[in-house]
């Protein structure tokens, strides 16, 4: 079996990792570290949204209950 080089693209540009200089090897690090980075953040804001929609539901339909108690025991 023969060992495939790492190959990434860049504006339709094929460049093997192992040619690039110490410095462009390093940007794309940067670049893959920070694309993980960002995803795991939408990851977490998805969850802070999902949360955040809960607890208001739960809040408008504390508010609900208690308004109807509200007009049954006026």
């Amino acid at each position: 079996m023969s060992e495939q080089s790492n190959v990434i693209t860049i504006d339709g540009t094929e460049y093997k990792e192992e040619e690039l200089s110490q410095d462009q090897s390093y940007f794309i690090n940067q670049i893959r570290d920070l694309q993980a980075k960002a995803a795991n953040l939408k990851f977490q804001l998805d969850q802070v949204t999902v949360a955040q929609n809960a607890f208001t539901n739960s809040l408008i339909q504390s508010l609900k209950t208690e308004d109807k108690e509200e007009v049954v025991n006026g």
